[in-house]
């Protein structure tokens, strides 16, 4: 029986071995830095299933492929379907108006209607519902598809992945940019803080001129705030403007942030082509996925689907870069 090497464990790599694996393909991964954890990209995301909201400033396959990911998530892990919520401050009512024009999916909620949603947020008179929109804890996530994959008979190596393998698809990231030469990373930086006096059920996105905060509940009071894209492939730390604004944006969405906990910090670079759409490439007897930019857990599935498609039945999806392959 052929068997596939994968190599790298982050998203993209778990995603592409379970969607084989689903397919009864035998599958074996490689990563040096071993199962999931603060080493990886993935590790530092936010989670959000958010086609929608992404279509604000995304091309087209991100809103229709981006939708896959909310069922194939809840095959695997836990996802929360409680929407998304979009505000803006009073000044900044032109930017909701103009995300508005530029999504869909939505329903326009007054202050009344926002009190009922999240209760802990103040002073926003108009929003954005998405209902359809979810997500997931990203570490999660991972450990319960490492976890899958070990159940399912899938090997796992702490190592390189040996030369001259055949039927090898390389999901390394920007490790990969010793063949994929037209990868850049992108700087983003995120926080993790802990406030028990702020109860939110759902990402909630404020729109703001320089940085578009979300936040995400994890639970127990724990909330992920992100998350900046900077044209930057320096990773080794946050800028104090960065945390600033990360900071500051959260109390403008309730004041009680002001006093949480700072538990962790997260810098990472995000690989990404030059138009930010994932690309699957076959260069001589390997398969490279790669290119999934902010959008890492909305198209991973899509992503993985199209791996096992062209790995399987030499079916090409439209994330094949035929002018590359």
């Amino acid at each position: 029986m052929t068997v596939w090497s994968v190599i790298g464990s982050g998203v993209a790599g778990l995603a592409v071995a379970s969607e084989l694996a689903s397919r009864g393909a035998q599958v074996q991964v490689f990563d040096p830095s071993g199962p999931p954890g603060p080493h990886g990209c993935s590790w530092w995301a936010g989670g959000m299933l958010a086609p929608w909201c992404e279509f604000e400033n995304a091309e087209e396959p991100v809103l229709r492929l981006g939708q896959l990911a909310l069922d194939w998530w809840a095959k695997r892990t836990t996802v929360t379907r409680h929407g998304t919520l979009v505000v803006a401050n009073p000044r900044d009512l032109p930017d909701l108006r103009r995300f508005a024009r530029r999504t869909e999916g939505y329903r326009a909620v007054d202050q009344g209607e926002m009190s009922l949603l999240e209760p802990d947020l103040h002073g926003f008179s108009k929003g954005l519902h998405f209902p359809d929109e979810a997500h997931l804890n990203p570490r999660q996530a991972l450990l319960d598809l490492h976890h899958q994959l070990l159940a399912h008979g899938v090997t796992f190596h702490q190592k390189p992945a040996p030369t001259g393998l055949d039927n090898t698809i390389d999901c390394r990231g920007l490790h990969a940019r010793d063949v994929l030469h037209d990868l850049r990373g992108l700087k983003g930086e995120m926080l993790v803080i802990r406030c028990p006096d702020v109860a939110l059920t759902r990402p909630v996105r404020l729109l703001h001129p320089r940085i578009p905060l979300y936040v995400v509940p994890r639970g127990d009071g724990v909330y992920m705030l992100g998350a900046t894209m900077i044209e930057s492939e320096d990773s080794s730390r946050i800028t104090a403007r960065s945390m600033l604004e990360l900071l500051s944006a959260a109390y403008a969405l309730n004041p009680a942030f002001g006093e949480a906990e700072v538990l962790e910090i997260g810098v990472d670079l995000r690989p990404a082509f030059p138009d930010n759409l994932p690309r699957i490439r076959r260069v001589g007897r390997t398969i490279y996925a790669n290119g999934l930019y902010r959008h890492g857990y909305l198209l991973a599935p899509a992503l993985a689907q199209g791996v096992a498609d062209l790995a399987l039945d030499n079916t090409h999806s439209e994330m094949v870069d035929e002018d590359r392959a």
